[in-house]
């Protein structure tokens, strides 16, 4: 348990209950630890035991502190790969119909107003 810092809740609130939400999230970061090689095939059961056995977080600490730190983060969209290979640009697309139409009012607008400026101003 020293090795997770102060701030950790399962050191901060050692007394909290364990939910099953809290269990279920370690119960995967140790499934994907076991896969990725992170936990030997000796201790995986013995922590797997400790895990639906506690009852509390102070129970689960010594499991916490053998798993690899949660991802707090999400990948931001723009760094997920597109479908195209990078360096590839995608097809231009066609401006649509409303798009079209939102620039011919725009122009008969500026129009107006321009007329109506210049009118005024010979006036």
């Amino acid at each position: 348990m020293a090795e997770l810092p102060r701030s950790s809740k399962y050191r901060a609130t050692p007394n909290a209950p364990l939910d099953d939400g809290e269990r279920n999230r370690l119960v995967e970061r140790l499934n994907a630890a076991y896969e990725a090689g992170q936990v030997s095939a000796d201790e995986y059961p013995r922590l797997l035991d400790t895990l639906f056995g506690a009852t509390t977080l102070g129970e689960v600490a010594g499991v916490v502190e053998v798993l690899p730190g949660a991802s707090t983060h999400d990948v931001p969209a723009i760094v997920e790969a597109g479908p195209g290979r990078p360096g590839e640009l995608s097809e231009a697309r066609a401006p649509s119909g409303a798009m079209v139409a939102k620039v011919a009012a725009g122009g008969v607008v500026a129009l107006v107003l321009l007329l109506v400026i210049l009118f005024a101003i010979l006036l």
